[in-house]
C-alpha cells in the first residue's frame, strides 16, 4: 500500500512541473520597430488572467510555456504564438494538456498573424495608420531624455471606417488589466469611445501609437437629457503613471460640459484607482468656482455648490461633496484645534449616514423580532466599534485627500 501512495506523489510531482502561471506565461508587446520583437524591455505581462484561465490562473500541460501576444503599436494588428519546451504526452494516464490556443482565440478577433515574418511586413504598412474620429485635445509630456512627446485624444464611433475591427483588438486588453472586465455591445449607438494616441517618428514619418481609451454610455434621462456613465477606462501599462488618465478624464468631462443636454457624469462600479483619479480631475476643475472660495468652504457644504458644479461642470451631487471635503481640507488649518474639530465633525456627519440607516432598520426590526433574535442583531453594532470604524474611515479619507492635494500642487 505504501509503495502505491508514494508512486502517486511521484506522478503528482511530475504533473506539477507541467503547471504554468498564466500571468507570467502571457507576454504582451506594443511593437513600433522590428527590433522591439527581441527586446525584453518592451514586454509586459497581464495583471489578471482568471477570466480566461480560471481563478488559479494556471495552464496545465506545458513546461516553459510562452503565450506571445504582440500588437503593432498603432492599429493593433496581432501576432499570436504559443511556445513551450515540452508538453505532457499520453504516457501520463488520462491527463491532457489544456487547450491554451482555443482559450485565447475566444477573446482575440480572427485575422491575427501566426508568424513573425507576416507581422513584420504588416509593421511596414503601419505608416498609413491614422487615429479614428474627431480630435478633441492635444497635450505634451516632457520626457526625462529631454524631448517633449505629443499626445492626442480623439472621440470615435462605429461609423468611422475600420474602427469596429480596431476596437475588437483593443478591448482584448481589458481582460488582462481590469478585474471584472466584459466586452460591450458595440451595436448600441449610445456608446462613445475616447482614444489616446502618442505621436512618434519613424524614418522621418509621423506615426501614431495607441496609449489607452475610455468607453462612456449615454443613459437617457426623462424628458430630454442624458447622463453619460463611464464604463471602462484603460491606460496601457507602458504608459501608466504619466498622467494620461487625468488628461483623458478631463477631456471627456470638457467634451460633455459643452453639451446642454447632459445632466451630469457618473461611473459604473469605479475602482479605487479610478476614484483617486476622478477626485484629482474634479477638484482641478472645481477649485476656481466662486462657490468653493475658502470663506464659503468654511461655511459648510451648500446647495449652491451642488448647483454650480452640476450646471457648469456636469458633476453630480455625491462627487461635488467629495470635492468640497478635499478643498475644505486644503483651506483648513489642521493645527488649529477649533478648525480641525469642525472639519472632522463635518466629514464624520456624512460618514455616519450608513450607520444611522442601520440603526433605523434595527428599530424597525425591533418591532417585529423576538427578544433573543434582537440581541443577536444588536451585538453586531457595538457603539465603540462603530466609533473606531468611523475614525478609521476618516483617517483613510484624509490621507487619500492629502494625496490629491499634493498632486494638485504639482500640476
Amino acid at each position: 500500500k505504501k509503495r502505491f501512495s508514494s508512486g502517486l506523489t511521484a506522478v503528482e510531482k511530475k504533473l506539477a512541473e507541467y503547471k504554468c502561471n498564466t500571468n507570467e506565461a502571457i507576454q504582451l508587446k506594443l511593437v513600433r520597430f522590428p527590433e522591439d520583437l527581441d527586446d525584453d524591455n518592451t514586454t509586459f505581462n497581464p495583471e489578471y488572467s482568471h477570466q480566461v484561465f480560471g481563478d488559479d490562473e494556471v495552464a496545465f500541460g506545458y513546461k516553459g510555456l510562452k503565450i506571445l501576444l504582440y500588437y503593432i503599436a498603432g492599429n493593433l494588428s496581432t501576432l499570436f504564438r504559443i511556445e513551450y519546451t515540452s508538453k505532457v504526452n499520453e504516457k501520463f494516464d488520462c491527463v491532457e494538456a489544456d487547450d491554451v490556443e482555443s482559450k485565447i482565440r475566444e477573446i482575440i478577433p480572427p485575422g491575427f498573424c501566426t508568424n513573425t515574418d507576416d507581422f513584420v511586413s504588416l509593421l511596414e504598412k503601419e505608416v498609413n495608420f491614422k487615429p479614428f474620429g474627431m480630435l478633441l485635445h492635444t497635450y505634451s509630456i516632457h520626457e526625462e531624455g529631454g524631448e517633449d512627446i505629443t499626445y492626442q485624444i480623439y472621440k470615435a464611433d462605429m461609423t468611422c471606417p475600420g474602427f469596429r475591427e480596431y476596437h475588437e483588438r483593443l478591448q482584448t486588453f481589458l481582460m488582462w488589466f481590469i478585474e471584472t472586465a466584459s466586452f460591450i455591445d458595440v451595436d448600441d449607438e449610445r456608446w462613445n469611445y475616447f482614444l489616446v494616441f502618442e505621436k512618434y517618428n519613424k524614418d522621418g514619418a509621423t506615426l501614431f501609437a495607441t496609449v489607452g481609451y475610455m468607453t462612456v454610455y449615454n443613459y437617457y434621462v426623462y424628458p430630454d437629457k442624458t447622463r453619460p456613465r463611464v464604463s471602462q477606462m484603460l491606460i496601457l501599462p507602458p504608459f501608466q503613471g504619466e498622467g494620461h488618465g487625468a488628461q483623458l478624464l478631463e477631456t471627456v468631462h470638457r467634451y460633455y460640459m459643452s453639451s446642454p443636454t447632459v445632466l451630469d457624469i457618473t461611473a459604473e462600479d469605479p475602482s479605487e484607482n479610478y476614484v483617486k483619479l476622478r477626485d484629482f480631475v474634479l477638484v482641478k476643475l472645481c477649485q476656481d468656482l466662486l462657490c468653493f472660495s475658502p470663506v464659503k468652504l468654511m461655511q459648510g457644504f451648500s446647495q449652491e455648490m451642488v448647483m454650480e458644479a452640476q450646471q457648469k461642470l456636469k458633476i453630480n451631487k455625491q462627487h461635488t461633496r467629495r470635492v468640497y471635503e478635499i478643498l475644505r481640507l486644503r483651506a483648513t488649518n489642521m493645527g488649529d484645534a477649533e478648525q480641525s474639530r469642525s472639519y472632522r465633525l463635518d466629514v464624520k456627519r456624512r460618514l455616519i449616514g450608513p450607520y444611522k440607516k442601520k440603526q433605523r432598520d434595527l428599530a424597525k426590526m425591533r418591532r417585529c423580532l423576538r427578544p433573543e433574535e434582537m440581541t443577536n442583531q444588536l451585538n453586531q453594532i457595538d457603539l465603540n466599534l462603530q466609533r473606531e470604524q468611523l475614525e478609521e474611515s476618516f483617517q483613510q479619507l484624509v490621507s487619500d485627500y492629502r494625496r490629491v492635494l499634493e498632486r494638485l500642487a504639482q500640476a
